[in-house]
Order: structure tokens, then sequence, then C-alpha cells
């Protein structure tokens, strides 16, 4: 454990004028000393409000690090929180422009040496990397932490170029949270202009990345694997393996050419001190470690450490919220470690030895009901959003199961199947789940794959799939880590839909699957560096900011089905903990519901609906904002509903509606 020094002073706020003239708000924790001895930085650089809803967070981390040497530094991005202007997407080229100058803002500053690192989770996981590849003198070191280097092959939006409803969920988030005002009791007077300004300037990010169903320019800037070669500081790649972003960490690893470090565990989009079930672990102690070496030139020997560690997952049900299994290490990536093993694919059958395969076809057309337990892309509660057993999704599907293994396999990295099929639709998806089915009768899913078969060749240009054609085709799963023990079987699953996980195709494909398909596994050899591993101690983290519990959180994920209409229905209730922050005396709320439905599987019938309510309150001071977004479609387009309203106490003071149709690309 890092000595700890617990002097420390916190300001609450400090304004960072960019060249334009707009005011940035920033908080900063500084060791006591700080301006007679000065010390690095930590830069935290995000949208999701420092005065509020992300306080306590904050507080547990930037304290921790200010008691260790570091001033640390949470900004409000333009246009959230208490910053001036008005936010209009993500990783705009302004944002990143304001991150360099707010960079030179915190070197220039008596109490810093000039020495920066950037850390972030998400949107400060992503802009750490993409400001480090534009570069800065004074960025020395970052932590990204669930984040992606291509926007549209790895993120909440699209995947396989199929798009995910969490592109419609995520786009409600940033909906919600743009809706907002600053707190008067920071800008002062002006805080109902600011508001305003941002009901009315914020837009409807959902219909922009409707606008872009393929990778083009627009995701590849700020995707900082169109040139890996730019980033010229030392980066420490972090993710949970139930989380949506851990592909990412193993591309980093391969191709940049700087010091760099991963570490994978078993939780999902939080930083890993946070992280639910039995797998918080000391991670802001290996931050500091990591900070000790590139921003105070410490000599710890972490540059010694294995480039990789990764928790590999052992089997378990599905229905127990826990993640069994031990670290392991790799010194490179790709590792030498590990063998792609090659398993042939018969009706029913995944063959686990050499075989003559009969020449054998077998045809899928799945309900929309596979996907209904298939939890979210990225989970954030780490419980109620996690895949359940997997039985509940594989009569829709085609499955393939091995004999009982004799032996363990462990898998490390990316599995892939190969296939040769056709389609009876000219558009048409294919989704893949890799299961552990247990002795007991329980589905695990271990990994999972999505491909829009239009995007066969490449996600740039897609072509439509010629009826009847025969067609080779080769699916990625994300990479995991996992040992499957003697006496289970390996199941792959194909199906045609995975809704609400994934918007469905056009319309209902039947898919044609000829025998003789290629499973690949990346089986793992166990490492002596495995043994050796420093030990990671359970979570630490300093006393955060005092509230008061007026309400708990409320977590629900329900499944309906009503015969008499036949209409099918998942139901996310995600309503965080009614706070009372004490020392400002502010209230602050957050109620979620999401729902996707459909009618007697009709693809037309399929609908997602997201809505929040946001609360502020201080004494008479009383603000609620409400919206409210619907998508639709048709066989050749999305239909956006959505609604904004603003509420200071009893009056609404802003409300607009939306109604937009997109046309569909090819997805």
């Amino acid at each position: 454990m890092h000595k700890c020094d617990s002097n420390f002073r916190e300001i609450e706020n400090e304004w960072i004028t960019m060249s334009d003239g707009c005011k940035l708000a920033a908080k900063i924790w500084l060791p006591e000393n700080a301006n007679d001895h000065p010390v690095p930085a930590i830069l935290e650089y995000i949208p999701y409000r420092k005065r509020d809803f992300k306080a306590v967070r904050d507080s547990m981390i930037h304290r921790y690090f200010a008691q260790r040497g570091y001033a640390s530094v949470r900004v409000d991005m333009r246009g959230s929180g208490d910053s001036e202007g008005v936010l209009k997407d993500e990783y705009l080229p302004q944002e990143l422009q304001d991150g360099l100058e707010t960079l030179k803002w915190i070197a220039s500053r008596p109490w810093c040496t000039g020495n920066i690192g950037m850390m972030g989770i998400s949107w400060g996981g992503f802009n750490a990397l993409q400001i480090a590849s534009i570069g800065s003198p004074y960025l020395k070191a970052i932590i990204t932490v669930s984040s992606s280097d291509d926007r549209y092959t790895d993120d909440v939006h699209y995947m396989g170029g199929c798009m995910l409803t969490d592109n419609l969920s995520w786009a409600s988030t940033m909906f919600s949270y743009n809706s907002l005002p600053p707190d008067p009791a920071i800008v002062g007077n002006k805080w109902k202009e600011m508001w305003l300004e941002r009901l009315e300037g914020s837009g409807l990010w959902l219909k922009k990345w409707l606008q872009h169903q393929r990778k083009d320019e627009y995701w590849k800037h700020a995707s900082i694997a169109e040139n890996y070669d730019a980033i010229s500081c030392p980066v420490f790649a972090v993710s949970g393996w139930t989380d949506g972003y851990s592909n990412t960490v193993f591309r980093l690893m391969e191709n940049l050419r700087v010091p760099r470090k991963a570490l994978i565990g078993g939780w999902g989009h939080k930083y890993p001190n946070l992280g639910g079930g039995d797998q918080g672990i000391d991670f802001l102690n290996e931050a500091v470690i990591w900070w000790d070496r590139w921003l105070k030139g410490i000599d710890n020997n972490v540059t010694d450490e294995p480039m990789l560690r990764l928790w590999m997952q052992d089997s378990v049900s599905p229905l127990i919220p826990k993640g069994p299994g031990r670290w392991i290490a790799e010194n490179s990536w790709p590792s030498k470690n590990i063998e792609q093993r090659t398993f042939l694919l018969s009706p029913g059958r995944i063959h686990l030895h050499k075989t003559n395969i009969k020449n054998e076809i077998t045809t899928i057309k799945s309900p929309l009901s596979v996907g209904l337990f298939a939890g979210k892309w990225y989970s954030y509660s780490e419980s109620t959003d996690l895949p359940h057993d997997q039985n509940e999704e594989d009569g829709g599907a085609l499955v393939f199961d091995t004999p009982e293994l004799k032996e363990d396999i462990e898998i490390l990295g990316c599995p892939q199947v190969e296939l040769e099929l056709k389609s009876d639709k000219p558009i048409a998806m294919i989704a893949l789940r890799l299961n552990d089915l247990c002795r007991e009768g329980t589905s695990t899913r271990i990994t999972y794959g999505l491909l829009n078969l239009t995007h066969r060749n490449g996600h740039e240009t897609p072509s439509a799939l010629e009826i009847e054609n025969c067609y080779r085709v080769t699916i990625k799963m994300n990479d995991v880590a996992q040992n499957l023990p003697a006496g289970n079987k390996i199941r792959l699953a194909i199906s045609t839909s995975y809704w609400p996980f994934a918007w469905p195709s056009p319309e209902p494909a039947s898919l044609t699957i000829k025998s003789g398909g290629r499973l690949i596994l990346p089986v793992r050899q166990k490492s002596e560096l495995d043994d050796n591993l420093r030990t990671i101690g359970e979570s630490v983290s300093a006393e955060p900011v005092k509230t008061t519990l007026l309400a708990p959180a409320k977590r629900e994920w329900t499944v309906q089905h009503n015969l008499a209409t036949n209409e099918v229905k998942q139901q996310i209730i995600n309503n965080d903990a009614l706070l009372k922050l004490d020392q400002i005396d502010l209230e602050i709320g957050k109620e979620t519901t999401e729902i996707y439905s459909y009618i007697n599987n009709n693809y037309n019938t399929v609908r997602g609906e997201v809505e929040s309510t946001r609360t502020l309150k201080r004494g008479d001071w009383n603000v609620k904002t409400i919206t409210r977004t619907v998508l639709t479609s048709t066989p050749t387009g999305f239909q956006i509903r959505a609604t904004l309203d603003a509420y200071l106490g009893d009056v609404r003071i802003f409300s607009q509606s939306w109604d937009e149709l997109i046309p569909r690309d090819m997805i």
C-alpha cells in the first residue's frame, strides 16, 4: 500500500478560461503543501457533473490521489455541469482542443511540476487516448478504463455492423444529462440563461448516430486505431469481462509501441475499486504505482511486471452473481502461449477430434425472443443486467455441443467461427453465443459475436446478399479468459436475431448453413508467470463526501409475455438512490425506465422506449427534467420520436419534441 498523507485541501470550483473565452469549471484536490512543493497532476475530464451526480464517486478517487502526493483535477467539459457552452456530441474537435488547453493551464499552476496524467472511465478513457494521440508536452502517461480505440466497431453504438439498442439507451442517458442546469451557487445569476442555452442547443444525438450506419469519417474521427503510432506516452489500459470494452485492451497491447500495461477483471462498466460482487480490487493503489513511475520518475519495477494481468474465469452457474477464478499473466500480446485450435461443426455437434463430416445443411429462422435474456452490452449493475441462463435462449437457435470434456480447456483471446451459408433475404444478421454447459444443467454465456451479413467484407462499403448465393463468412466473438472444466460441455448457439440486444434486420431472414463449419478457440497453456504475480489487495478508496439517503436505489429487469395480445416486453428500471449532498445541501435524483417490445413476432412492431427524470433541489430552488425517446422501424427507415420537458418548480419553462425519419442503410 502506498503511503497516505491525509493533509490535503479541496478547491470546490476554479475557472479555466479557454482561448475563445469559454470558462470550464474545475474541482481540485491538492496536497496541503503543494504551493511550496509542486506535485504532478492527474486530470479527469468528462461531462458527468462534478458538483452533483458524480460527487460521491469523485471524492473517493480524487481525495485518494491527493492523499498520496498528487494534485487531482476534475473538469466539467464545455456545456456540462457548471462549465459554460453547449455540448453537442461526443469527442468533437472542440472537446479535444479544450482538453489540450486544460493540460496547459494545469501545467502553469504554481502547485504543478508540469507532469500530468489523464485518467478516465468510458468517456474519460476515450478522450485520454484521443488527447494522447494528438500529443501534449505536459501529458506524460494515461490510464484508460473501459474505452475504445475504434468508435464504430467497439463502442456502444454498433457491433459487427449491427445497431446495438444501447445506442438508444446511451443517447437517452446523454439527452437526460444535457438537460440539466449549472448550479446557481457556482455560476451565479446567469444559471438560467446557461440552462436555456443548453436545452435549445444540445440537440438529439441519437439522430446524428443513426445518420452514420456504416464506418465512415464520422466514426474514424477520434478513433485512435486509425493511427496507433500517434500515441507517444505510456498507456495503462483497464476493463472488465462483463463490460463491452474488453476487446480494446488487447488491440492496444498489440499495436501500441510505447510502455503499456493491461488489467482485465471480472467486473463491469465501473472503476475496478468499485467493481461489483467479489471483484473489487485495490485499483487506486495500482494507479498510484503507475503514476509514481511516469509522473514522479520513481523506479518501482512496474515495467518489469508482465504486460497483461487478466482474470481467468472459472465455470459458474449464471444464476450465481459471482465470478470465481484466478489471476493470470502474459508478457506480450499476441501470446506465444496460445494455440488456435480448430473444431469442426456438424448438425448438433462440435467435434473435439478430427472426423469425416457428411455434407448436410441446417436452417435457422429465429423468433425475436432470442436475446431477451442477453443482458446489456455493457453491464452497469453487475446483477440484473448480466446474461441469464442461456437455456432460455437456445430454443430459437441452432445449437452445436461437444461431448463432455475429458480435461479442462482454458481459452484466452478471441474465439472465431467460420461458416458457409446462404440467406433468403438481402439483409440478414447472425448472432453467435459460446456457452458453458454445466453438469447441473444450466448454460452460462462465455462470449458472443454479431455480424450484419451485408458487412461481411468490411464496415465501410456493405453490400446486399444475393438470394440463395453461398457465402463464406468469419464471425469474431469478444475476447475472453475462461476455464472450461472436465465434465462440462461447450455449446455454440447460432440465431438470426438477438433482440433487444441488437436491432433486428428489416425483415425475418432464414439462413441455411452447411456442415463443416469451424469453431476456432484460442487455447492457452498454463504459465509459470501466473504463480509469481504480485498480490492486489481488496478495494480501498478515500472517504466519500457525506450524504443523506432519502430513498434507496431500485434495479429491476423483467420480461413479460401477454398471451392475450401476444405482446412481449422487456422492462428495465434503473433508478439511482435519492441523495442529499450534505455539504452543499443539494438533493439529487435520477429515475430511468427502458422498455423494449414487439407483438406477434412482427419485425414492424419492434419498439424501444427510454424515459428519464432528473431532479435537483436546494431550498426553494427545484429543478426537474423529463426526457423520453421512442425508436421504431420499418423495413426502410428508423423513426425517432422524442420529447424534452424542463420544470422550475411547478412551471414548465421549456418543451421541445422531435419526429425524425432516417433511412436504413443495409442495417
